[in-house]
């Protein structure tokens, strides 16, 4: 009788179906020294999630279904193996959930409900599958669901229908603010329609834009979570089946705060280290964004691989150039401060024949944001350190950002946060010991590109501009159904016109953590040109 399992929750690497393979393989073993009769791993964890088209390629496809096949001779009798991974079968590619031990492939299963919203895009790849039905495994019906399939009544109703008598979920679920209460509330309703316990495996850690937040955890016939993996981190745990549904239920409790900035750190770790790199490079102006963004990069890789550059202007306070100071000083990073009057200089002068006659715009704001880039991107490749970027989602949605300037990276950690929110987070990390000095937090922002510049002169204040920001993306109200709701409607107007024009703006901005319902990359496809 089924009596140990063991949970699986990996980092796997998108494309890597050797490593992951190792990486299973050795999970596999460990189960199987703790005589745990099952080991359960993610959904697509030989291949990753996503590999998006990767999957389009009849190699890659190959490779994938070997390497389950080459798992499956190095399963024994008494401890199984269930995986997810692609298997093509007709002519036809499905997302596939396998059943491997005794040296073989006991059975394969094909994902039925096939998700094609927001980030994801599985009906471009996948044929869905029949209904599920259970397969035995040391006595026990087991009732194997692929991520989706839990998020719809059909699967489990079959699979209970047939006599399941313990659901399985393997998932690829990333992460977003209350995304974990979203996952207990559609499990609660599975085993509440079905009247069957459930354990449920989630895949960790970052690809790209996405961040996979683990937690996975085992839910009892009453529809209480009785255990929970850990939160952006890899877990194994070995379960005893009939202890573990027989403990009282926990509590879990939401953070949506702390829970943004540990999506940061795994993200921008993953986004480095599957790169390729260990170094990151980042701007330091002195203001909150590239603020945070330094912390964020010191929790994730270390100090050490941190390198911060300020680059004054004439119109750099005095009190930017101290705060940058001291907020390296407070992280424990090396920050290099480069002039850019030459530069300016040197430009000026040679655009002068050309902008004869023209008063200075911001043309000549965006040239010393540009010069910034171009230097970042000088020491990017000199030094081979990856280049962060510091825009928050408030600038990237309304263009307040310069292309090719302060745009120029290759990742952004804070794309998906909105300004007030980067406040939040800045006070969480302080709450955990004081890194970003106080005097940047109550400064008011500024791009300073020009004398005595503020933000607030070229935008609402950044309450009123978020606020309507969250009814265009997340709710996706139009400018009218946000001025019935009392704002007003000059503001509504620019900050829609503004949205809108800085489509082309967005559509080049580098990848960055997906935090919200809807953040400004997969989630987002709108048209660059058109009414």
């Amino acid at each position: 009788m089924l009596h140990k399992i063991s949970l699986a929750q990996s980092n796997v690497t998108v494309g890597d179906i050797a490593g992951n393979s190792e990486a299973i393989l050795k999970a596999y073993r460990r189960g199987v020294a703790e005589k745990a009769g099952l080991v359960v791993f993610s959904e697509l964890c030989v291949t990753a999630y996503p590999p998006e088209d990767l999957l389009l390629r009849p190699a890659f496809v190959q490779k994938a279904m070997d390497a389950v096949k080459k798992l499956a001779l190095a399963t024994n009798a008494e401890t199984a193996m269930i995986i997810g991974g692609i298997w093509e079968a007709n002519q036809k590619l499905y997302n596939a959930v396998f059943l491997l031990a005794e040296g073989k492939m006991q059975h394969i299963q094909y994902k039925h409900s096939l998700p094609n919203y927001g980030v994801f895009d599985e009906q471009r790849y996948f044929h869905a599958g029949a209904l599920p039905k259970p397969v035995i495994w040391q006595g026990v019906k087991l009732g194997l669901l692929v991520c989706e399939d839990l998020w719809n009544p059909p699967a489990t109703e079959n699979l209970a229908s047939q006599g399941a008598e313990l659901l399985i979920a393997i998932n690829a679920s990333p992460y977003e603010q209350n995304k974990q209460a979203m996952r207990y509330e559609a499990a609660k309703a599975r085993v509440r329609e079905s009247g069957l316990p459930l354990v449920y495996v989630n895949q960790v850690g970052g690809q790209d834009e996405l961040v996979f937040d683990g937690r996975s955890f085992v839910m009892n016939a009453k529809a209480e979570v009785v255990l929970e993996l850990k939160g952006f981190a890899e877990e194994e745990k070995i379960i005893d089946l009939s202890e573990t549904l027989a403990s009282p239920a926990i509590a879990s409790v939401a953070d949506t705060v702390k829970d943004d900035y540990e999506a940061c750190i795994l993200g921008l770790r993953d986004y480095v280290r599957k790169s390729g790199f260990r170094k990151v490079l980042l701007g330091l102006s002195g203001g909150v964004d590239s603020a945070l963004v330094a912390a964020i990069a010191v929790d994730a890789l270390g100090a050490e691989q941190v390198q911060a550059v300020m680059l004054p202007s004439p119109y750099t306070s005095p009190e930017s150039l101290s705060d940058a100071t001291h907020c390296a000083n407070l992280l424990g990073i090396r920050l290099e401060t480069i002039p850019i009057l030459p530069a300016i200089t040197a430009f000026e002068s040679m655009l002068a024949p050309v902008f004869a006659g023209k008063a200075k715009d911001v043309t000549e704001e965006n040239i010393q944001s540009r010069i910034r880039g171009n230097l970042l991107m000088a020491m990017s490749n000199k030094f081979g350190a990856l280049l962060l970027t510091t825009g928050n989602k408030s600038e990237m949605a309304v263009g307040y950002a310069t292309l090719y300037g302060d745009m120029c990276g290759a990742y952004n950690p804070l794309k998906d946060l909105y300004k007030t929110r980067v406040y939040q987070l800045c006070a969480y990390r302080n709450s955990l010991g004081l890194v970003i000095p106080e005097t940047i937090i109550t400064k008011a922002p500024s791009a300073e590109l020009r004398p005595d510049q503020k933000d607030q002169d070229s935008l609402p204040p950044y309450e009123i501009l978020d606020a309507i920001l969250f009814r265009t993306f997340e709710q996706l109200l139009s400018p009218e159904a946000i001025i019935a709701e009392g704002f007003e409607v000059a503001t509504v107007e620019k900050v829609a016109r503004l949205v809108k024009m800085a489509e082309y703006k967005r559509r080049q901005s580098p990848p960055g953590v997906k935090l919200t319902r809807r953040s400004l990359g997969k989630d987002w496809r709108y048209p660059l040109a058109g009414k």
